[in-house]
């Protein structure tokens, strides 16, 4: 290494996982060109990595907040894209970063140009899923399992409910950082092939568990939900009370997978799904939007969440380029629903170049990955930078906050 090349991180090497750095480098040749590059390991130690090409100015100088990427795993100004662009070598891989303890470790290194060899100064980020004074305490009740984030101060704070397909702690840890009481919990926390079906009483002695939290310092509880979640969360909202507010992310009207029982009674099955309708790629990955049956036919009300009798507030939010399923259509057909029963107690968001996965920001981009439910590789769709922002996080964290304040109940 170098001794008068410097790479800094700032305003520091320590920040939470949803903040973001400026990376500068200092003690370069005038115009001297050279590679950024970044490495990290995930929880199951699969190696992701990026570079970028960069040329420093007169006096010496890249700072990654100002000067554009001239090639490499991303081009032009992009603060953070040597974060969003990592990548694994193998195809089909995503970045597990689930355990909230452990924060996601990020290597920064600038070389002299093309030469991985000849590494002139390097820098560690620790980018923290908890932040100070935040509580994490697993949670095992009579049919639930979860792990409970609890913010530092007296409260009272809202009560958000994390609905994950399988178990992980990264949305609900960053969520409790912004000042809420945080349970996740999977909707799986068993092997998908030994459900037979969804018990909506498991889920409703998550609520309970939550509401009798001693910061928690009101009846009502918001829903964060994706994917799989997402019917459960519609499903919470429609049949059990007390659910004041439900953000649904990339998700489905109707019940996929397993039907639901409530109170010892089947009150939703599912739609089925064609698997002659999937879309084999050359990646080895497939397009499964087209899968799902249409939910509004006769055959399959059956399997339609009746959000028309919930008495809280939707946020709905749908990726236009959703690969997984055809969500915006999904978020479409509700909206128009819950007009038709004069309802107004929603909000739609559409991000019409993002794909499936939305996720919290900075973190790897994911094009394709095996799929948890029906085992093989599935493309998730969305151009990389639609991902790289947190506007939906931000709006999720605006939309919970604005119904804590202006529900007594909340």
């Amino acid at each position: 290494m170098s001794s008068q090349v410097r790479l800094r991180l700032l305003p520091s090497a320590r920040c939470l996982f949803d903040q973001p750095v400026q990376v500068k480098v200092e003690g370069l040749r005038s115009s001297q060109v050279v590679t950024m590059r970044a490495r990290s390991m995930d929880e199951k130690g699969v190696v992701f990595s990026s570079s970028a090409t960069y040329r420093a100015d007169g006096s010496g100088k890249v700072d990654l907040l100002r000067d554009p990427s001239l090639s490499g795993s991303y081009v032009g100004v992009e603060p953070m894209g040597l974060l969003w662009s990592l990548k694994a070598d193998a195809l089909h891989k995503y970045f597990f970063k689930n355990n909230a303890l452990q924060p996601h470790v990020v290597k920064f290194s600038v070389h002299e140009e093309d030469r991985e060899d000849r590494m002139l100064a390097e820098v560690t980020n620790e980018r923290l899923l908890i932040g100070n004074g935040v509580s994490r305490v697993p949670v095992k009740g009579r049919n639930f399992q979860g792990v409970l984030f609890t913010p530092s101060g007296d409260g009272p704070f809202p009560a958000v409910l994390d609905l994950s397909t399988f178990a992980s702690e990264k949305r609900a840890s960053l969520l409790s950082n912004k000042g809420f009481v945080v349970l996740a919990v999977p909707v799986y926390s068993d092997h998908p092939d030994n459900v037979k079906q969804t018990n909506l009483d498991h889920f409703k002695e998550a609520v309970d568990f939550l509401q009798q939290q001693p910061k928690v310092g009101s009846k009502g509880v918001g829903i964060i939900s994706r994917s799989k979640g997402a019917d459960i969360a519609l499903s919470l909202a429609a049949f059990v009370p007390g659910i004041e507010a439900v953000v649904w992310i990339n998700g489905c009207s109707s019940i996929v997978g397993v039907p639901v029982y409530y109170k010892n009674r089947q009150i939703l099955s599912t739609l089925p799904f064609d698997f002659n309708k999937v879309i084999r790629t050359e990646s080895g990955a497939s397009i499964i939007r087209y899968g799902l049956e249409d939910a509004v036919t006769e055959k399959n009300k059956g399997s339609l969440v009746p959000i028309e009798q919930a008495k809280g507030h939707f946020l709905f939010i749908a990726s236009g380029d959703d690969l997984n399923c055809d969500s915006k259509a999904y978020m479409d057909e509700m909206a128009e629903r819950l007009k038709h029963h004069g309802k107004e107690n929603f909000e739609t968001v559409c991000y019409p170049e993002a794909g499936h996965l939305l996720e919290p920001p900075y973190g790897p981009y994911c094009p394709s990955a095996l799929h948890g439910l029906i085992r093989f590789p599935v493309l998730w769709g969305g151009e990389p930078r639609a991902h790289r922002y947190k506007q939906h996080i931000d709006k999720i964290t605006a939309f919970i906050k604005w119904k804590s304040q202006s529900n007594p109940q909340f």
